[in-house]
């Protein structure tokens, strides 16, 4: 089956994630003793907050025809499988970043975990947006791409300097 996502659906699902995402920076601070990535965290959180407020316009601005289906679904297998690819991400629940928090065993683990949100935010827009109909959708979408990218850098360029520091 060819599954063709409305650009409403794809947003409500970037919004959670980008909740959850604020949650996770937030928390992972108090298993982090370093102040620059304290501030590093920080940052990123605040960034999740104006994500959501980004991504709360963007969705107001779609067309009405971004929340319309765009193949018949009588089954809403379409709604199920646009969710399961969003429980793949690593912080799809509240629940998830409280369980992901309590594996952390320190400053590396912290940011290979914000790595992996940032990743599997990029594949699940990546994903989303190539079946995603409407040209303005699609856009608004890769707009989510880049700023998961912008996102993924930091956290790596971090890890980079934290692990190259030990050796």
């Amino acid at each position: 089956m060819i599954y063709g996502f409305n650009a409403n659906e794809v947003f409500q699902i970037a919004i959670d994630i980008e909740k959850n995402g604020r949650r996770f920076y937030e928390s992972a601070m108090e298993f982090i003793d370093s102040p620059d990535v304290k501030a590093l965290l920080a940052s990123l959180a605040q960034e999740e907050v104006e994500h959501l407020r980004r991504f709360t316009e963007l969705r107001a601005q779609l067309p009405k025809v971004a929340s319309e289906d765009t193949i018949w679904d009588p089954e809403h297998e379409m709604n199920q499988y646009l969710k399961m690819m969003a429980d793949m991400n690593v912080f799809r629940s509240d629940v998830d970043v409280q369980e992901e928090l309590s594996r952390l065993k320190g400053l590396e683990d912290a940011l290979k975990l914000g790595i992996q949100f940032e990743k599997d935010s990029i594949i699940f827009f990546l994903s989303v947006q190539e079946a995603t109909e409407e040209k303005k959708g699609r856009k608004f979408i890769g707009q989510l791409v880049d700023e998961e990218k912008k996102h993924l850098r930091r956290l790596s360029l971090e890890l980079r300097k934290h692990t190259a520091w030990k050796k």
